[in-house]
């Protein structure tokens, strides 16, 4: 061990143990092996910080005690000259912290009491609260559930000292996404947050109220009973312990202890949002705490809390905007919660419609499982393959990839929990550069699809029978196919690539894979991963499927709710966008109707999302609506009519000057659109509350809806009185895998109308084309 500076060492033994002095001042009292400290020693720096613990051939390694001159102090497990393993820290602002570490800096399970007697006890990355915890406030506030980069984020639940009480999902330290809210007086509201506000439709149950079965509505709202709890309240950090490696590091350790031993100190105030700001953002979220950890929270016996309650059955079904009650009627609560509506087959036939499993069962888990096994084993086999020009021999059924999973793994599989299974994936090359071709990165593809948090399940909105998974981040959706789809899709598959190669703004469906897997007993399940052309940060209110048709093209009222896909004769809306926006949206849709045209491919439709944006003079109404206790006094005492809807005036959506920088969007191909207001330069929308939104076509357009009110609500003098909406849209073709079938289709009209069936087979695909452009036109009208 020698001096950085070169200088000479002064070696002498003080009470049998060997003492060294470095030219620079440093000074190790211990033993020694050769000339390198090893065993039990003291090591002083100039600046009095000491080290007093074990060594390991020169290397600060084992269990010791740091004490810095500002007064911080660690005791506990040290590798390499780092806190690494499991130490207790006690800063020099008071706080401690008591658990695991890596490289300087929390990492695992652990507990920190500020010095404002807040706690937090959970799992920690990088120096961050991410995973699972529990954080207790001082002020007697508490939180139970996931984290993500030092926010509150994913599934918990947050109780105030007041006893009001939040249930649901987070995002960056706000309410986002379904949950209820319970209020002191015994009132609940079931719905959904965006951004910490209500934001769509929810129910309302006044105090007496039956309350809706839970676990029916937890599984509705997305909370999986297959999903592991990662929080244990105890937390005996002596028990779980992290075995690590010793790390063997070559920095000197001045060098290595002057690298800023602790992150942040940072306490967190005793409010709620905003969590951290100075933590760095980390990977991913972990776990969510089980069911039964939050209904203890919730429901226990000594709160009074009863399901059973039915002293009245009247409830109240309520529509937010922003934050804005603008739709409120009574209905009956007999049954505490709506049934879900069955579907029927309407079509019986000798061919078997995809049997529907149910998520929570144990056949749809380990489907759950294959699909994440695959597509981890697929991209990771052909990601490290350089990038090459896809080939005709790269399409095809013939063109794929099929692999054996038995459960206690292979020499190319890894053993899982799941049941032995087939794996095939198809023309992986042409998917792969579908990918590259649409930004997706292959690290973040794994991690969104087969990160720990799962896939879940949601409703079909069509009459398919498909299943759909979506991933927890919300941006790749999977579709289960039937085998004449996945065939039409591999026959497409050749022109579709050059298509959307072409045309960086294609509406039509973005794929990325497509699998099949077969369990034991041969049966079959195909899959086709998509992008999800609604994963954006603001609340869809409206989704509408239109095909430019009047048959059977109407959704029963009774049926619809938040999550309902509407379809034409339900849309009673025009949309006025920018002209120039216009002509390039019609512009894109004739090129891909030509596209499907020429692949005879009919039935496909415009998925039409719609954002409506809430007046900012209203907002003043929102903060009693979550801190009183009658969440509808404010409005009545305001002069608003509960039974009828709120008219919103038009407030203007705010366009910027594009700023790549600013923007934080998964919608990354295609060009930004560019509005004349702002000199024709690219622009971003601004909206309170959020980032900025890039606008491009089909995703993040803002537009103007007109809404004509019938003619027994306009005044005495016959004058049309129209609603006049700001919204942002969002548009995508779908339903392009059903490929015009003449046998099957159009057999028997043929023979009974005398038609040729080739004839029409010819000029059925130009028709509907030409039918569903003239009906988008009537929807986004010309501006006069």
């Amino acid at each position: 061990m020698s001096d950085r500076s070169g200088s000479p060492l002064r070696i002498a033994m003080v009470d049998g143990e060997s003492e060294k002095l470095f030219g620079n001042g440093d000074l190790y009292v211990g033993n020694f092996k050769g000339l390198l400290p090893h065993g039990k020693g003291k090591y002083t720096w100039p600046d009095g910080a000491t080290y007093e613990g074990d060594w390991d051939e020169g290397k600060m390694s084992g269990s010791g005690r740091f004490c810095w001159t500002s007064g911080a102090i660690y005791k506990g497990e040290v590798s390499g000259g780092y806190l690494h393993g499991f130490g207790t820290f006690t800063g020099l602002d008071g706080s401690i912290y008591r658990g695991a570490w890596r490289m300087n800096v929390q990492h695992g399970l652990g507990k920190k009491q500020y010095c404002n007697l807040d706690t937090y006890e959970g799992s920690w990355k990088e120096g961050v609260k991410e995973g699972s915890g529990r954080y207790d406030w001082s002020t007697g506030d508490t939180y139970i559930g996931n984290w993500k980069a030092g926010n509150m984020c994913g599934r918990g639940v947050m109780k105030w000292a007041n006893s009001d009480m939040f249930d649901g999902f987070w995002l960056d330290g706000l309410k986002h996404g379904s949950g209820f809210y319970r209020f002191p007086d015994g009132d609940y509201y079931f719905g959904t947050w965006s951004r910490d506000l209500k934001d769509g439709q929810g129910t309302f149950y006044p105090d007496g109220s039956k309350l809706p079965s839970l676990p029916n509505w937890y599984s509705s709202a997305g909370y999986y009973d297959d999903i592991p709890t990662g929080l244990t309240h105890s937390l005996s950090l002596k028990v779980e312990k992290h075995k690590v490696r010793k790390v063997c590091v070559k920095r000197s350790l001045s060098e290595k202890l002057s690298m800023g031993l602790l992150r942040s100190s940072g306490r967190i105030s005793n409010r709620s949002i905003s969590l951290e700001k100075d933590w760095c953002i980390a990977d991913s979220v972990k776990e969510v705490p089980s069911r039964e950890s939050s209904r203890t929270l919730s429901f226990n016996s000594e709160e009074g809390e009863s399901q059973a309650r039915d002293s009245s059955n009247i409830v109240y079904a309520r529509e937010y905007m922003q934050g804005v009650l603008i739709k409120e009627r009574a209905k009956n609560n007999a049954s505490g919660m709506p049934t879900k509506n069955k579907s029927k087959n309407k079509f019986p036939g000798k061919e078997e419609r995809p049997r529907r499993f149910s998520f929570r069962s144990r056949k749809s888990y380990f489907l759950m499982l294959n699909l994440q096994l695959g597509i981890r084993y697929t991209v990771g086999k052909i990601t490290p393959v350089p990038m090459r020009e896809v080939r005709s021999s790269d399409f095809g059924p013939a063109a794929r990839i099929r692999v054996f999973f038995p459960k206690e793994g292979s020499q190319f599989t890894p053993p899982h929990r799941s049941i032995d299974f087939y794996w095939k994936d198809y023309c992986p090359m042409v998917f792969r550069n579908l990918r590259e071709m649409f930004k997706i990165d292959a690290a973040d593809y794994m991690m969104s699809i087969c990160n720990g948090d799962g896939l879940r399940e949601v409703s079909s909105p069509g009459k398919s029978g498909s299943i759909f998974y979506i991933s927890h981040d919300e941006r790749f959706v999977i579709k289960t196919l039937k085998r004449s789809e996945q065939k039409v899709l591999l026959k497409m598959l050749p022109n579709y690539y050059k298509h959307v190669g072409s045309h960086e703004n294609t509406l039509i469906t973005k794929f990325f894979g497509l699998h099949q897997i077969t369990l034991t007993g041969g049966r079959e399940v195909r899959f086709v991963v998509m992008g999800n052309m609604f994963c954006t940060e603001l609340r869809i209110h409206r989704r509408y499927d239109l095909k430019g048709s009047t048959q059977g093209r109407i959704t029963n009222k009774d049926e619809i709710n938040e999550n309902t896909t509407l379809k034409d004769l339900d849309l009673s809306y025009e949309f006025q966008m920018e002209k120039p926006w216009r002509e390039s949206l019609f512009k894109q849709i004739a090129l891909d109707c030509k596209f499907l045209k020429s692949e005879c491919i009919i039935d496909y439709s415009l998925l039409l999302g719609v954002h409506f944006r809430a007046p900012e003079h209203l907002r003043a109404l929102l903060r009693p609506l979550n801190t009183g206790n009658n969440p509808s006094s404010s409005l009545e005492d305001a002069g608003v009519s509960l039974q009828t809807e709120i008219l919103i005036p038009p407030k203007g959506l705010l366009l910027v000057t594009h700023e790549p920088s600013s923007v934080k969007t998964v919608h990354i191909r295609g060009s930004t659109l560019r509005a004349a207001s702002k000199g024709n330069e690219e622009v971003d929308i601004l909206l309170p509350g959020t980032r900025r939104l890039r606008v491009q076509l089909g995703v993040n357009m803002p537009a103007q809806a007109n809404h004509k009110l019938p003619h027994n609500d306009a005044d005495s003098l016959g004058v049309d009185l129209v609603e006049v909406y700001d919204v942002v849209l969002y548009l995508g073709i779908i339903d392009i895998l059903q490929e015009y079938n003449v046998k099957k289709k159009l057999e028997h009209a043929c023979k009974s109308l005398h038609f040729d069936p080739m004839t029409i087979s010819a000029v059925a695909p130009e028709l509907y084309s030409d039918r569903f452009i003239n009906f988008l036109k009537k929807v986004f009208p010309d501006q006069a």
